[in-house]
């Protein structure tokens, strides 16, 4: 479970560019999709070995560049709320602004972990500069410039001495799997958990989470025994008026990197929307098991093909990844919601399936000597061996002799192959080519 960093500050200070700073340190992580970038705020990073999640408020405040501080006091409340370390950013050639008081103010409350960031010190006039920061009563600060990196070493060591050290989950296998109901406000969120607890309520007990935002419920019913992460309305909404995208994506940050599988609730009324989407490769990214429910189905007028219909237009905006479930339910009449659990428990084995290395060679070396990769700048490509990768997640390794000849496109088809072969639905694949 890594912790979550939020970067706050007023407008171009350069939160965004130390964010691409941040989450650029692994490269792997952050391209979920080849030339897709469909997640531009929220990112994983590591340092020292300590990977954390990082946000950046800023590219969630919407509006022009004379944006009401009211928006950014929001921001900053919503960073303390849900984030785990503040970050706070700040601008030498500005100086001290109206608005960097403002944020300070509320920043002196906190009793979380907080850095202060002196942005944009690339020489030693500046940094002789930097010192009157300490007027915003918030103690320490680093000066960094986000541009070309200098000093951001220094602020990450510091950081991460903040995380605790990461802990082996040696045995998840006896562990019960941990279903996160994510999505966006009011697509039926807590109607689905409470069909699924129902007015019985079998909950054998109420763990509370490690955070105050995500619940477990332990559920236990149709033979099925599992945890439910609910991120529904634990916490009302009062704090925030408006429903602001930037809360839920946070909510499902959370919930998302505490669980095996996220079950994406959406709106059969307004249909796959940014924000669901948002939230789909979340959990993708996350390499989380995933199964999409499209609720309010009762309220849809159908025809023949409705269903269907509706199945391709998701599949085409999860596209490359379009394995994934897809059960249309009624959390009100409780249509299909067993079907839901029963789906999610079948993701949840399948994210855990282990290949025998010999099966997976006969299978899969007879498909690439067949369709061997193209020859490119006249060099073949042979791939001689490949094996599952003993981690948590299904992660795949092909040797072969010349690995960076191989493109996105060979990669994708050796991941459909897999996916004919083995059932992997719902879960993210991981594939790398390796030098024999």
């Amino acid at each position: 479970m890594s912790s979550i960093v939020a970067i706050v500050g007023r407008p171009n200070v350069g939160k965004s560019t130390l964010f691409n700073r941040l989450i650029k340190r692994r490269e792997a992580i952050v391209d979920s999709v080849s030339g897709v970038t469909r997640d531009r705020h929220y990112g994983k990073s590591e340092w020292n070995g300590k990977e954390f999640s990082v946000i950046d408020t800023g590219g969630y405040i919407v509006g022009s560049d004379d944006i009401f501080e009211g928006e950014i006091r929001k921001q900053v409340q919503l960073a303390i709320d849900e984030a785990d370390i503040i970050l706070f950013v700040v601008d030498v050639e500005q100086g001290i602004t109206p608005m960097d008081d403002a944020v300070a103010k509320i920043l002196r409350q906190v009793k979380k972990p907080l850095f202060m960031a002196v942005n944009k010190v690339d020489n030693a006039m500046r940094a002789a500069d930097a010192v009157e920061f300490y007027n915003l009563g918030l103690g320490d600060y680093h000066t960094i410039s986000s541009v070309n990196g200098s000093g951001t070493g220094e602020l990450l060591d510091a950081l991460v001495e903040e995380i605790p050290e990461p802990v082996e989950d040696e045995e998840t296998d006896n562990e019960l799997p941990r279903f996160a109901v994510v999505g966006r406000p009011n697509a039926g969120k807590s109607s689905l958990i409470n069909a699924l607890i129902g007015e019985e309520r079998n909950i054998v007990t109420n763990i509370a989470g490690t955070t105050r935002d995500t619940i477990d419920t332990k559920y236990n019913r149709f033979g099925f025994e599992f945890n439910l992460v609910d991120t529904a309305g634990i916490r009302k909404k009062s704090k925030v008026k408006e429903d602001l995208e930037f809360y839920s994506v946070m909510r499902a940050v959370r919930a998302i990197e505490h669980c095996d599988v996220a079950i994406v609730v959406i709106d059969a009324t307004r249909g796959f929307e940014g924000q669901d989407e948002k939230i789909f490769w979340l959990a993708e990214k996350n390499r989380k098991g995933i199964v999409v429910l499209v609720n309010k189905w009762d309220l849809i007028e159908k025809e023949t093909n409705t269903m269907r219909d509706f199945e391709r237009q998701i599949r085409k905006k999860i596209e490359p990844f379009t394995d994934v479930p897809i059960v249309f339910i009624s959390a009100l009449t409780k249509q299909r919601i067993f079907k839901a659990i029963e789906t999610a428990v079948d993701v949840f084995e399948n994210r855990k399936r282990k290949i025998q290395t010999s099966k997976l060679n006969e299978t899969m070396l007879d498909i690439v000597q067949n369709f061997p990769p193209p020859a490119i700048k006249g060099k073949f490509v042979k791939i001689k061996y490949c094996m599952q990768l003993p981690t948590h997640t299904p992660q795949f390794a092909f040797f072969a002799n010349l690995p960076q000849y191989i493109r996105d496109p060979y990669k994708r088809f050796v991941e459909n192959k897999l996916r004919e072969h083995y059932d992997f639905t719902g879960v993210p694949i991981s594939i790398y080519f390796r030098q024999k």
